[in-house]
């Protein structure tokens, strides 16, 4: 740990003092200057930061260590001895072991490989989305003089002795920021052959979403396009005989992007734009538009019905059945709930009677759509500007999200108990906000499981065994 980040011994709490700084170290206060001042080394930035960074590396380094269990008296041994003597049921068990094995997950670093060896890992990652076996990971890459980057990364020769992964770029390149992305399928949603594509939603480089809490962009700002790329460009050793892009055409400002899997609805996906909800169907062109009367940043269709789930900047969220056409007025709105900030992202669980929802507060809830109800509550998270994802594990039991501080939460589904922190293995910034997949299969139904870790220009996986 870097000198001089002990924290000073509790006392009495200090008075503060407008314009001034105490320094616990010095046992002093110290003038604040204009944050302006290029040769002022004490601003609040600056003392926030250090601030941040001393704990950041002291949690990196009992994270590092030999880990407690999440819950007071909790173990292997304590757990097997209450199966056997029924007190515990089996539901129950699996769920605490999977908790045992979420706390003693260790971090190792993943080499990255590609058919361009000088390329592979040398722009920062910004998002990474698995398909739906966690065979293969799209992601996508900051690139130096601006815009952004497309690559697939397969996962089949991860194991628990080889930490290597193979990635493929695209010719493919856009100048626009990536604001979402979501793996889609013509034929099946476990399917992943050619037909695959991946849907994505790019702005003009002027409408970072995340730059700052209030809105950003303007009718007059670079328009925003969306793209349909099928996985096939990544792999192929002969692009020139594939087929480019499926579908890519211009919208406005847009924040989010939705696949339908329900047959009803084949083969339509859903854009959220600035003030509107534009449904599309790829292979007939036909699109329907719901007007809204605020930003949609977050979507998810369900899968046993053909309704869409928004959340929107306003706070609302609000679900759609894209089988009924568009309208004037907003009646088509069915189930309704409302957040006291931006929602940033809404996820249904599997049975879809349940919707969890994040917001630009750091609140996240579980609300029970029979009854519109906020049953279950997630403390922990922080975020006051970012759309952050949230990633939900049933078959485990795991509620995971990343937080605009850059640390890894991971919840109990069942009774909100936060299980794990983990702090980044880079220093903090709006730039290095970790993005992550967790998986009990990853490379396949052989895979291995764990949590996968892309921040800057690394992968590192979180052993989970």
């Amino acid at each position: 740990m870097e000198r001089g980040c002990a924290a000073a011994p509790a006392a009495a709490p200090l008075q503060e003092l407008p314009g001034f700084y105490y320094d616990p170290e010095k046992n002093r206060y110290f003038r604040l200057l204009p944050g302006h001042n290029n040769y002022n080394p004490l601003t609040k930035e600056s003392i926030h930061y250090k601030e941040m960074e001393c704990k950041r590396l002291k949690l990196l380094e009992e994270d590092e260590q030999q880990k407690k269990a999440s819950r007071a008296g909790l173990n292997s041994s304590i757990l097997l001895h209450k199966r056997q003597l029924g007190l515990l049921s089996s539901t129950n068990y699996c769920r605490l072991v999977h908790e045992l094995k979420v706390n003693c997950m260790q971090k190792r670093k993943i080499e990255i490989h590609g058919p361009d060896s000088s390329v592979a890992g040398t722009n920062n990652f910004k998002i990474i989305v698995a398909d739906a076996a966690c065979e293969r990971i799209f992601a996508v890459n900051d690139v130096e003089h601006g815009g952004c980057k497309y690559g697939i990364i397969n996962l089949s020769s991860l194991g628990k002795e080889s930490l290597t992964v193979e990635m493929y770029d695209n010719l493919y390149f856009t100048n626009r920021k990536v604001n979402s992305v979501c793996w889609a399928s013509l034929t099946h949603p476990d399917s992943h052959h050619i037909e695959d594509i991946v849907l994505n939603i790019q702005i003009g480089i002027a409408a970072l979403s995340y730059e700052r809490r209030e809105k950003t962009t303007s009718e007059h700002e670079t328009p925003g396009c969306i793209s349909l790329l099928p996985a096939s460009l990544f792999i192929s050793s002969n692009p020139v005989d594939q087929p480019g892009m499926l579908c890519s055409f211009k919208i406005s400002t847009g924040w989010s992007c939705a696949w339908c899997l329900n047959p009803q609805a084949d083969n339509c996906f859903s854009t959220g734009q600035t003030r509107r909800v534009l449904v599309t169907n790829v292979i007939t062109g036909h699109r329907q538009t719901f007007g809204t009367s605020s930003d949609v940043l977050s979507q998810q269709f369900a899968t046993q019905t053909p309704v869409l789930y928004n959340g929107c900047r306003s706070g609302e969220i609000f679900s759609i059945d894209v089988r009924q056409r568009s309208q004037k007025g907003q009646s088509w709105k069915a189930v309704r709930l409302f957040h006291d900030s931006a929602v940033t992202s809404v996820r249904l669980l599997q049975a879809e009677y349940y919707l969890m929802v994040a917001d630009m507060a750091g609140k996240i809830k579980l609300w029970d759509l029979r009854v519109a109800k906020c049953v279950k509550q997630y403390k922990g998270h922080h975020n006051e500007y970012a759309t952050l994802p949230l990633h939900i594990n049933e078959e485990e039991g795991l509620l995971t999200a990343v937080g605009q501080d850059c640390y890894t939460r991971i919840w109990s589904l069942q009774d909100t108990h936060l299980l794990r922190t983990i702090p980044s293995p880079h220093p903090s910034s709006k730039d290095s906000i970790p993005s992550v997949v967790f998986s009990s299969k990853l490379g396949g139904s052989r895979g291995v499981p764990g949590l996968l870790m892309a921040v800057r220009q690394d992968l590192y996986h979180f052993s989970y065994s």
